[in-house]
């Protein structure tokens, strides 16, 4: 059974694609975009977690 791992990030409207790219060149997949505390869009990213770390 894979073990995940999480990440969130705010996303920044006029640099958004750059952003959720430079997370899936990564490995993350984006699970949601949702408001983050203080209102902007947050992106949650998740990626099997590799055993050596």
């Amino acid at each position: 059974m894979p073990t995940w791992e999480y990440i969130t990030t705010p996303l920044i409207v006029h640099n958004s694609t750059a952003i959720l790219n430079n997370w899936g060149s990564e490995g993350w997949e984006l699970v949601q975009i949702g408001t983050g505390p203080e209102g902007g869009p947050v992106a949650y990213f998740k990626r099997i977690k590799e055993e050596n770390k």
